[in-house]
């Protein structure tokens, strides 16, 4: 278990817009290098050997346990073009509106709390 724990932490800086997207790509003779916001989690588990006495579905001298998971997901902000002048950030304005979404609508909510307790 602590080759695997070692392994995923020595593995975990090369993830993102790479590991989502793929390695750079030339374009018309522009390279094109993604960006990309990933976001991951995992969950653990546990058990025991001992029955708890909230469930009675399982027989007697039977464990319990419970499991877990993980997943993630990726945005799209943009890609950095290659030009002459040297890369320049192109951003994906339809996954920045939606990634700035939350937090406007959080910026609204406590601009109206503010005024209202300014009353």
């Amino acid at each position: 278990m602590t080759n695997f724990i070692e392994n995923l932490a020595q593995s975990i800086p090369s993830w993102g817009a790479k590991l989502a997207y793929g390695d750079k790509t030339t374009l018309d003779g522009h390279e094109l290098v993604p960006v990309a916001v990933v976001i991951f989690g995992f969950g653990g588990g546990e058990g025991s050997g001992e029955k708890l006495e909230s469930s009675g579905d399982l027989p007697p001298g039977k464990g319990e346990g419970r499991g877990g998971g993980g997943g993630g997901y990726t945005v799209p902000v943009g890609a950095y073009v290659g030009g002459p002048d040297g890369p320049t950030f192109r951003p994906n304005i339809i996954a920045l509106i939606a990634v700035s979404i939350p937090a406007i609508s959080a910026a609204g909510w406590a601009i109206s709390r503010i005024v209202a307790a300014r009353r």
